[in-house]
């Protein structure tokens, strides 16, 4: 690959966060001609982790990304849960780029006319070590990449992997074709993260079977507001943030919402699953103004200036939906593996994209040392993922996105939970107020749900979360 010898020039905004350029180091490996030990493919923070062990090591890493900077394709609205980086970056505090941190955490449910919220608060989560933050993807996604520079890992930016580059006569994977001239770039192990739609993973047939209904669409607005608006409408201190989770927005269309408060601005949308909302002939931006209308949120954004929209698709099939994650010189980390747990209670992401591409960074590194990269040297990626919490999470909770999704859930226990509550509270006067057990079967069956189906759930529910 002739025009990649060695690092791009650096940007203002590069120098800003913390971009060095390696001055010592060169692509070229000492073995097998390659051009450099490892090729990652995809600068989030999959990628960028993963990058940042191999540097660390001592081994050449080539950090391809097709935007033009890290995270300027990435559309994100949530939570990012930090603590990960603890192992890898004990000082992530000091630099690492935060919105607010999240002291409110509230789990919504909903019909058209009605909203009953879960809300919990705590200063705990305000101060060290902190729990969860608000952060825009570009932003940190250039700083975990500056990071993996620092350590002298190579970033080659507005540079797609297009294809693999087997060895002719193993079959054996050693190398990505880009879409520079002569951009053939020669590795002896590749790791993938390049997102969802993975081509790399599914080139190497990783991905054995495609179910569309484990994929959902996620539709985001970022809408501006003064610090001090948002800080007073969500009751929250400089500094604060919050973040609500909502059930029974999506106009049957099985999904949920979301909203979010940064510094100056709300992220609010929603996500639905991909064969629902295609035959649902809905737009669905109709859903983001819905949701944003309703008398439960309206208030919350009232004169919100829209300054953000996108639309990103999402991994919820959880550990249903994995592809193998190793074969002869590839390893796949992140959203490229589907690493991304939508178990209602807890959305999670990127954590898993930074445990598990540390992870394919820390076995590859073994691998190199032992002079082989094939899938058996490589197998100990797996065996990390299954002792840390990537792949400890995902199967504990392999039930919850088919509990999460399934049809009672989206339609019948929004309506069944409001009505249950507005029963609870009204009061009816000369009438004797009504037992729980008879305001229970009586919503229960009002929404359609027999007794059976809610213990049923009930028992699922406690097998997946319990």
């Amino acid at each position: 690959m002739s025009d990649i010898k060695g690092p791009p020039p650096l940007n203002e905004s590069q120098r800003s966060l913390g971009y060095v350029v390696p001055n010592t180091r060169s692509l070229q490996s000492e073995h097998d001609g390659a051009s450099c030990d490892v090729a990652v493919v995809g600068a989030g923070p999959a990628g960028s982790a993963a990058a940042l062990v191999l540097a660390r090591d001592g081994w050449s890493v080539c950090l391809l990304e097709r935007g033009s900077y890290p995270g300027s394709k990435n559309m994100y609205g949530g939570v990012i849960y930090p603590r990960v980086l603890d192992g890898l970056l004990p000082n992530w505090r000091e630099d690492m780029p935060v919105q607010r941190w999240v002291t409110r955490r509230a789990t919504m449910v909903m019909t058209e006319t009605q909203s009953l919220t879960l809300d919990y608060r705590t200063s705990a989560w305000g101060s060290p070590p902190y729990n969860g933050a608000t952060s825009f993807r570009p932003e940190l996604d250039r700083w975990l990449a500056g990071k993996a520079v620092e350590a002298g890992a190579v970033l080659v930016e507005a540079t797609t992997a297009t294809g693999l580059l087997r060895d002719p006569s193993s079959g054996a994977i050693c190398g990505v074709r880009t879409d520079r001239p002569d951009g053939d770039l020669r590795a002896r192990i590749v790791i993938a993260c390049d997102g969802v739609n993975s081509f790399l993973a599914k080139e190497a047939g990783l991905y054995k079977n495609l179910d569309p209904s484990n994929y959902t669409l996620g539709i985001k607005e970022v809408l501006s507001l003064p610090s001090k608006t948002i800080e007073d409408r969500f009751g929250l201190s400089p500094g604060q943030g919050a973040d609500f989770e909502i059930l029974g927005c999506t106009g049957g269309i099985p999904g949920g919402g979301f909203l979010y408060t940064n510094l100056d601005s709300l992220a609010v949308g929603v996500v639905v699953r991909l064969p629902e909302l295609a035959a649902s002939a809905r737009r669905p931006e109709e859903l983001v103004t819905e949701l944003k209308a309703h008398p439960g949120i309206a208030p919350l954004v009232r004169d919100g200036e829209l300054i953000e929209y996108s639309a990103h698709l999402i991994p919820e099939g959880g550990l249903d939906m994995m592809p193998e994650l190793v074969c002869d010189g590839l390893l796949v980390a992140g959203d490229a593996a589907a690493m991304c747990l939508a178990a209602g209670i807890w959305l999670e992401g990127v954590n898993f994209a930074i445990g598990s591409g540390a992870a394919a960074g820390e076995a590859a590194s073994q691998a190199l040392a032992s002079g082989s990269s094939n899938a058996r040297a490589l197998a100990g990626y797996r065996d990390r993922l299954e002792s840390n919490f990537v792949l400890a999470d995902h199967r504990k909770l392999r039930r919850a996105p088919h509990l999460v999704l399934s049809k009672r859930m989206q339609l019948s226990y929004p309506q069944l939970m409001c009505n249950l509550m507005e029963g609870v509270f009204t009061v009816e006067n000369p009438s004797p107020k009504p037992g729980l057990t008879k305001l229970v079967l009586r919503e229960a069956k009002r929404s359609g749900v027999s007794l059976t189906e809610l213990l049923s759930d009930a028992w699922t529910a406690f097998r997946t979360f319990g």
